[in-house]
């Protein structure tokens, strides 16, 4: 879990998930891809649309929206490539967002009460409050808790 307790200020990259804004930190973030196509094939991995093909490697896609708006994901125009930790590797992932992300600096206040575990925190943008996610821990969390509901698959 990433913590930005002793951070101060940190940068983030904002990103759009339906109508709600989320942030993750900078650092995690490598780039913001245009659309791709996504393939897609059966399996039971809780919340992998599929996978794209990014500069040469083959990159998971997280639909994060069912867990973050209770909903599918809307249609996105772009995938937010973020790095993942797996033991002693890094490996990029991609969410799919539907706005323009931008880069905001500020400092992250602890999340309130009742918070799910993957909200780190939150960050003041101008008039408005944006959930501060930690992407490993919302993709292992709902991943396992999906795994033990249900089986998920693919859709078309």
């Amino acid at each position: 879990m990433t913590s930005f307790a002793s951070a101060g200020r940190s940068s983030f990259v904002l990103l759009q998930v339906g109508e709600r804004r989320f942030a993750l930190p900078a650092d995690t973030v490598s780039e913001l891809a245009p659309p791709v196509r996504l393939h897609k094939f059966p399996h039971s991995s809780a919340l992998v649309a599929g996978v794209i093909v990014r500069r040469g490697r083959i990159v998971p896609v997280y639909d994060v929206a069912p867990v973050l708006l209770g909903m599918q994901s809307p249609l996105h125009r772009f995938y937010l490539i973020a790095q993942r930790q797996f033991g002693d590797t890094v490996e990029p992932s991609a969410i799919p967002v539907n706005g323009e992300c931008e880069l905001a600096t500020g400092e992250v206040l602890p999340p309130s009460a009742g918070r799910p575990p993957y909200v780190v925190g939150t960050l003041t943008v101008g008039s408005d409050t944006v959930d501060v996610l930690d992407f490993e821990s919302l993709v292992a969390q709902q991943s396992s808790r999906a795994n033990d509901t249900s089986t998920a698959e693919a859709q078309p």
